[in-house]
């Protein structure tokens, strides 16, 4: 079993899954406990729109 490049293959794409998760799951937190600005803190654009 453990000489089947398939199974190698299937690991290995496994474990880069696990890894984008939990780097995913980092990001997303970062952003979340930074929260949001207020609205209109940052709506300098949209004054100047015409």
């Amino acid at each position: 079993m453990w000489r089947d490049p398939g199974t190698w293959i299937a690991l290995g794409v496994s474990a880069l899954f696990v890894v984008v998760g939990l780097a995913m799951h980092r990001v997303f937190t970062r952003i979340l406990k930074q929260g949001s600005a207020e609205p209109g803190d940052d709506n300098h654009k949209a004054e100047n729109h015409e």
